[in-house]
């Protein structure tokens, strides 16, 4: 996955170009008929693969069941997946709301916690799911840079002119 700049791009002339979202592109900004159709697309396909997600845990979990390790074996890897998922629920949706910026900590981690983040993949896509409903995930971040940076392209062409 390429790495996201925190500021938006600049176009020749000095004005702010707003940040690609995925799924969306740049079609947060005007809100579009191309905006609305990807906005009832992706969270029937994040639900979808959501589902996908939790037939391969379920298949997971029916096999050490059928290797008859006992109850308290079969209970702590569903009280595991239901970890992960809570913990890569709330990572995706702190993410999805408050940017990359906000995770510190554990939840900054990537690499050492990747076991994690592909157990809770249900959880996460789960959030996805829900984030999605309100907005394109991630927008409300990548609003507030573009209109800030906005703001203050308006700010230095109207002292331009003063000038």
């Amino acid at each position: 996955m390429t790495e996201q700049r925190t500021t938006p791009g600049k176009s020749p002339s000095g004005a702010p170009e707003p940040e690609p979202i995925r799924w969306f592109g740049t079609s947060w900004v005007d809100r579009g008929a191309d905006y609305w159709v990807r906005r009832a697309v992706v969270p029937i396909g994040a639900l979808v693969c959501a589902a996908a997600g939790a037939a391969v845990l379920r298949f997971a979990v029916t096999g050490v069941e059928m290797s008859k390790s006992g109850g308290f074996v079969n209970g702590l890897l569903i009280a595991a997946i239901a970890v992960c998922s809570c913990l890569a629920a709330v990572r995706n949706w702190k993410l999805l709301t408050e940017g990359r910026e906000s995770l510190t900590g554990w939840m900054a981690e990537e690499r050492s916690l990747g076991a994690v983040w592909l157990i809770g993949s249900v959880g996460a896509l789960l959030a996805y799911f829900l984030r999605s409903l309100v907005e394109a995930p991630g927008e409300g971040v990548k609003r507030a840079v573009y209109d800030q940076a906005r703001m203050q392209y308006e700010r230095r062409r109207a002292a331009k002119r003063k000038r």
